[in-house]
């Protein structure tokens, strides 16, 4: 069954809206796979001000939300699942809707389920002297980084 989240934090958005007021998002900072402003992020919870006038591209996915924010006079793309919404409310009078953490989503499954990339059976067990010797005839490891591609 479809979470009925996105759906009430759409509803609640515009009726703040159409009542000119300013719609913030409390969300869980902490959530696996959201993309927001750590450096503002207080006890684990960012407050956002979603309001049409302080952002651009804003998107209120079922899956996902997703819009531009300035911080600080820097644009920043912020991301973030429904599910990591604790609130959304009224700037101006507090009145909306807090909603219950959700569990965050299992980033592992049991082993048995995952298929094994090893070309080695991990039963088998090495011995020193194959550690050695190919310790001896292995080239030096580069070492791996990662590039932010935009």
């Amino acid at each position: 069954m479809i979470s009925n989240r996105p759906y009430m934090i759409r509803a609640l958005f515009d009726w703040i809206v159409d009542n000119e007021w300013t719609p913030h998002l409390q969300v869980d900072a902490n959530y696996p796979g959201i993309q927001v402003p750590m450096e503002f992020a207080q006890d684990g919870v960012i407050v956002l001000n979603v309001h049409p006038d302080a952002v651009r591209e804003l998107q209120l996915a079922n899956d996902w939300f997703f819009f531009k924010a300035r911080f600080q006079g820097i644009e920043r793309e912020i991301g973030f699942p429904p599910e990591a919404v604790l609130a959304i409310f009224a700037r101006e009078n507090g009145q909306g809707m807090p909603f219950p953490p959700e569990p965050y989503p299992e980033e592992t499954s049991s082993m048995e389920d995952k298929p094994s990339l090893s070309a080695v059976d991990s039963t088998e067990s090495s011995t020193p002297e194959s550690d050695s010797e190919s310790a001896k005839t292995d080239k030096p490891k580069k070492r791996s980084h990662l590039s932010v591609v935009k």
